[in-house]
């Protein structure tokens, strides 16, 4: 059961397999995918594909099954995600979800699309890349269960906090027109063939991935200069202990670093032997995986402006408060 659980993770969800078979190709060309460049290649091309195939299929599966379920059926069933047991749910969904946040963002839209409010849809897009099983694991070995165990209570709080609040100020028509998708009535859901559903499914697939695939162009670009240009000892220089705006620096600049929980532990760990504070490590850890500038060049396209805004503000007001606070409590924690 383990062996199959690590494949289904790996190979399946993760797509180690993508990323061995993009590195074979670059390494073809002569360049090394552990230098600046071939890093940059690699990144870019993996985290294309990967984040196309996972838009692609998620949101043929959503629109086939939606196929079957006109708007009011759809409502009703999904009614019961509702207040903060919704956004428990959605948070909680999004630590089975090994996914950084522009991969986390196609799902984002295939739930919206199946009718999920927007508050739980928004619990998941904050915990998916932040709070992950295997992650867990990983900082419980490296930094103690302690730790592991704070990291994961905070990310989970934010989420539903999160989540809650964008429920509460009402921002539903703040969601993109595309990400809803087309709406079929009650009849012509009877009504449908299976090949018209097929049909149905991929009309929506494509529309969808011609409104966002400029933009994950422009933010895996992004993203692959960040994470394979900027110097990890720069990061390290502005958050020693003892400025008092650690925290406050420490989520600004993980912002526009784009990487997953496993590509932040490494630093986490360089930064946590060097005496930096566990807050303001957790700061960064979280900042690095929900706000990078990639995820929120993608996800402008998805939410408008004000609600992107929202989101971006209640997530660094979290952090930021997360992290003065175990920096304060830390005698306690380790």
């Amino acid at each position: 059961m383990e062996a199959i659980g690590s494949f289904l993770m790996d190979q399946v969800l993760k797509m180690q397999w993508l990323s061995d078979l993009v590195a074979m190709l670059v390494g073809s060309f002569g360049l090394d995918t552990t230098s600046q460049w071939g890093g940059t290649i690699h990144f870019f091309i993996y985290d294309t594909i990967k984040i196309v195939i996972l838009l692609c299929v998620m949101i043929f599966i959503i629109s086939y099954i939606q196929s079957y379920f006109p708007p009011e059926r759809s409502k009703r069933i999904l009614g019961r995600f509702k207040g903060i047991g919704g956004n428990i749910v959605g948070a909680l969904l999004g630590t089975v979800t090994p996914f950084c946040a522009c991969s986390s963002i196609p799902l984002f839209i295939a739930f919206s699309r199946a009718g999920l409010p927007l508050g739980v849809t928004f619990s998941f897009l904050i915990s998916s890349p932040m709070v992950d099983i295997a992650s867990i694991i990983l900082i419980m070995s490296i930094f103690g269960p302690h730790v592991a165990l704070i990291y994961t209570v905070v990310g989970l709080v934010i989420a539903v906090a999160g989540g809650s609040i964008i429920q509460h100020l009402g921002m539903d028509d703040q969601v993109a027109d595309f990400v809803r998708g087309e709406a079929v009535d009650a009849e012509q859901a009877e009504a449908m063939t299976k090949r018209e559903r097929v049909s149905y499914a991929l009309e929506q697939t494509g529309q969808t991935f011609r409104k966002v695939f400029p933009f994950i162009l422009i933010g895996v670009a992004v993203g692959a200069l960040i994470h394979n240009w900027i110097p990890q000892d720069i990061i390290e220089a502005v958050l020693g202990d003892g400025n008092p705006l650690a925290v406050v620096l420490a989520t600004l600049i993980g912002a526009p670093i784009y990487a997953d929980i496993f590509g932040t532990i490494p630093i986490a760990e360089a930064l946590f032997q060097k005496g930096v504070g566990l807050g303001t490590i957790l700061a960064f850890m979280m900042s690095v995986t929900v706000l990078s500038i990639p995820s929120l060049t993608m996800l402008s396209r998805v939410v408008k402006p004000k609600l992107l805004a929202a989101f971006v503000g209640i997530c660094l007001v979290g952090m930021i408060i997360s992290g003065y606070v175990f920096n304060w409590l830390q005698p306690l924690f380790v």
